[in-house]
């Protein structure tokens, strides 16, 4: 079946599922492989609790009118999502960088939206399934998207590219994240500069963080770039914690004005001064860009704010790198607290000096004095030091159920594979 004929299918049954589990009766199921799985397995399957189609590439899975054979399905499911991305002619904004993309995403939808019929990137499902699949949810009606991309090897940003054709784009920062599959901090900058390659090449619009010198180097070439910052730029605003929230003082770009939010920590102010200005450069209404960021509260793990009985756990724990370790800690050292305690994860996909890079957290650790250290993980094990060590969070969770810690501030941080949200299950 030829990409035409099968989108004429997806026109009439546009609902697109990869999981048996998830599936919704009408769906069309893609049989997707995998190093541990093989979907094309499940067809019959798929059938059974009333996928309209399945889509398989192994021909002894077929069904006569109800399979579609494909030479592969993901590449098929890629090959939709840009023949579906080319009905549309609406603003598509990518954004990527090490850290701060999701939070990011989230707040300039919530602004966008204000405005128009916005849609984006669901939790972050930013990978060679998850863009596709995000392209495929946005209807024909729609106005606005803004579409998140995650990579951790070179030239994965550049194939996003190709089947989201962005009109704009931001990229957060280039930290050391993913340094495994990048190499080196230069290796980050190449690759999620592809993004303003693609830009440059295509007429696109930038927005960048004028504090980072980097990315005005990395733009260059861009004929347009909309800064936002605290100094040198369109939008700009400076960041005061007040009451474990971030306030953001704006002085330049909108009416000047002190926005609340809901968030956690300095690290904060680029994602939301980057939702300003994109939403102030689509005629987003000043007061609906203040409602739409002081409105908006962060789930799962990011940069959030919960409380067990006298006790508050910031929770940073969805992911970490070196990058964002170090800002997550020295944000929570200069709060005006008492009794803060650190529940660090260790950092995965850091590379060949994942020592080093863990080393260097432990002696940013050692600069404040803290009530309590709790260190988990295999790569905190070979480090010479002084602070509490569990090898799985189970422990520390038991570690800490006997503590009994009573009004006490708590920074909840590390790699999503160490799960750090467990550790404070049954305090």
């Amino acid at each position: 079946m030829n990409l035409v004929s099968l989108y004429k299918i997806f026109t009439q049954h546009p609902s697109i599922e990869t999981d048996t589990r998830k599936l919704k009766s009408g769906d069309i199921f893609f049989a997707l492989k995998g190093p541990n799985f093989n979907g094309n397995l499940f067809a019959a399957k798929a059938i059974e609790l009333g996928a309209a189609y399945v889509v398989i590439d192994e021909s002894q899975y077929e069904i006569p009118g109800k399979t579609i054979l494909v030479e592969n399905v993901l590449k098929c499911l890629q090959q939709l999502a840009a023949h579906h991305r080319q009905q549309f002619t609406i603003p598509f904004l990518a954004i990527t960088g090490s850290n701060g993309k999701t939070t990011t995403k989230e707040l300039t939808h919530a602004v966008l939206s204000k405005k128009f019929r916005t849609y984006t990137t669901e939790g972050n499902l930013n990978n060679h399934i998850g863009v596709p699949l995000t392209i495929l949810k946005i209807p024909l009606n729609a106005e606005m998207a803004v579409i998140e991309m995650g990579a951790n090897h070179p030239k994965e940003i550049e194939s996003y590219c190709e089947i989201v054709q962005p009109t704009h784009g931001l990229i957060t920062n280039c930290g050391k994240a993913h340094l495994e599959g990048f190499g080196s901090e230069e290796g980050v900058k190449k690759a999620k500069g592809e993004l303003f390659t693609f830009l440059k090449q295509n007429n696109g619009c930038a927005f960048l963080m004028s504090d980072y010198d980097y990315l005005q180097k990395m733009s260059e070439g861009i004929n347009t770039k909309i800064n936002y910052g605290t100094k040198n730029a369109s939008i700009e605003g400076i960041a005061d914690i007040n009451n474990f929230f971030l306030s953001v003082k704006i002085n330049r770009g909108i009416n000047p004005c002190t926005i609340t939010t809901k968030l956690i920590g300095t690290y904060n102010l680029p994602n939301v001064l980057a939702a300003i200005t994109i939403g102030n450069h689509f005629g987003v209404a000043d007061e609906k860009i203040i409602s739409a960021i002081e409105n908006y509260t962060p789930t799962n793990s990011r940069s959030q704010l919960l409380e067990k009985g006298s006790n508050k756990f910031i929770m940073d724990a969805y992911n970490a790198n070196p990058s964002s370790m170090q800002s997550a800690i020295e944000n929570f050292a200069e709060m005006k607290e008492e009794n803060k305690v650190l529940l660090l994860g260790e950092m995965a996909e850091v590379g060949e000096d994942s020592i080093g890079e863990h080393q260097s957290i432990l002696k940013l650790i050692e600069k404040t004095a803290w009530k309590d250290v709790i260190l988990v993980g295999e790569k905190f094990s070979n480090q010479n030091f002084h602070f509490n060590y569990f090898k799985t969070v189970q422990l520390a969770n038991e570690w800490l159920q006997q503590k009994k810690h009573e009004h006490t501030v708590f920074l909840v941080k590390g790699s999503r594979s160490v799960q750090m949200e467990k550790i404070i299950e049954n305090l």
